[in-house]
């Protein structure tokens, strides 16, 4: 392994997420990164705190958007839409499919911009890291 991929700040390409994927180039979580993440995270606890209505945090989705979810029930809503997007058919994709589908989405989530929790991106690495 020569080079270390830097989530969320490095330039990624297809070379480097099969490098990533196959194994022969790690990849983390860089200082400036995790700040980035642990600081879009506060900003979704702020609006949770602040009872401000944000679509996706606090609302339905879809047709749904303008319907506000109790704070009871706001961990049920984001269950519920992970649960509703994990549904698939046909043979199981690759298991090198599924470590870049991962490496991709770490990256996305990674540049700060979502308020995922840096304990998700950490449990991804990990699964990628171990697949």
């Amino acid at each position: 392994m020569n080079d270390l991929f830097q989530y969320g700040t490095g330039h990624l390409t297809v070379k480097k997420v099969v490098a990533i994927a196959s194994g022969t180039m790690k990849a983390a979580l860089n200082e400036q990164a995790i700040q980035k993440i642990k600081t879009s995270e506060q900003y979704v606890q702020q609006i949770v705190a602040d009872k401000k209505t944000v679509y996706g945090i606090n609302t339905g989705f879809g047709i749904l958007a303008n319907t506000p979810i109790s704070e009871k029930d706001t961990a049920t809503l984001q269950f519920k839409i992970l649960q509703s997007h994990s549904v698939g058919v046909g043979d199981p994709i690759p298991l090198e499919v599924a470590k870049i589908m991962m490496i991709t989405k770490v990256h996305a989530l990674a540049q700060g911009f979502s308020g995922v929790q840096l304990s998700t991106l950490q449990r991804i690495i990990w699964h990628i890291e171990t697949m």
